[in-house]
């Protein structure tokens, strides 16, 4: 993670502010407390420096040490409105930093549970939107991230599903015709999908035998480019240990899609920086 001060809060506002339309001015109503890029900024950085599990948690560090960058801080309530308001502009950034045009990218998928196995049938929060799913770890109840990153660990395309999708399925969401080469596991070495990213994007799919295959043919840059699978991996342990990407706070649906967006446009944020 790069070293931050408190003056580069300024720095992440005016880098949203360029990168998003101008919001339209207010005629009607209350004036808002914060704009959108106030918001955007907010959580972004509270999510970056306090690494909280909760919006309550970034709320209070963004109270604490920020007051001063945010004249008419509002309460609570009135933020976390603002946050749910802000969601499509969170997701238009993140799509607008996505390394898309990555030519060689690893994919994998990873679990978020929504809630333990024994407490499913008290779970009504994502009732008939999440669904069991089951990988080398066990079953799992809630979603699922499929993502491609690159080489060096920058999200390149991203998919949220419910666990049950097949990993190899998504592989036209996370994938475009910049990329060439995308590695995966056994699971995206599945022959109908491969032929349709192939036919789609032009991409080929490298992926290592399954389990039942006695033989398959691989070059030596091709076993190389096998061994960077880790990468993703580390990049999934990070979002989940670190930045507490799985999480049963929310008390909506609209709220674990605000909490995953939140966290990773904040880790691909921390990820273009340090390239810097």
């Amino acid at each position: 993670m790069p070293l931050l001060h408190t003056h580069h809060i300024v720095d992440l506002y005016c880098w949203i502010d360029a990168l998003t339309p101008a919001q339209e001015k207010q005629t009607i109503g209350r004036p808002q407390t914060l704009t959108d890029t106030e918001t955007v900024t907010a959580l972004v950085w509270g999510t970056i420096t306090a690494q909280s599990k909760t919006m309550r948690g970034v709320y209070d560090h963004l109270r604490r040490y920020h007051a001063q960058d945010f004249p008419r801080f509002p309460a609570y309530t009135t933020f976390v409105r603002r946050a749910h308001e802000c969601g499509e502009r969170l997701f238009a950034v993140l799509s607008l930093l996505l390394s898309d045009t990555e030519a060689i990218r690893i994919m994998d998928s990873t679990m978020l549970p929504v809630c333990k196995l024994h407490r499913v049938d008290e779970h009504k929060t994502a009732k008939n939107i999440a669904q069991f799913g089951k990988n080398w770890q066990g079953w799992h109840y809630g979603f699922k991230l499929h993502a491609s990153v690159s080489l060096d660990g920058r999200l390149s395309g991203i998919a949220l599903t419910p666990a049950n999708v097949y990993d190899a399925q998504a592989m036209v969401k996370i994938l475009n015709t910049h990329c060439k080469l995308a590695v995966g596991d056994t699971l995206y070495g599945a022959r109908v999908m491969g032929t349709i990213v192939r036919e789609r994007f032009g991409t080929v799919i490298i992926a290592p035998p399954f389990p039942k295959q006695r033989k398959k043919i691989a070059a030596p840059w091709q076993i190389a480019l096998l061994e960077w699978r880790s990468k993703i991996e580390s990049v999934f342990d990070y979002l989940k240990e670190h930045m507490h990407l799985v999480s049963s706070f929310p008390r909506s649906v609209a709220g674990y899609m605000l909490h995953y967006l939140r966290i990773l446009l904040s880790y691909q944020i921390m990820a273009l920086c340090k390239e810097r």
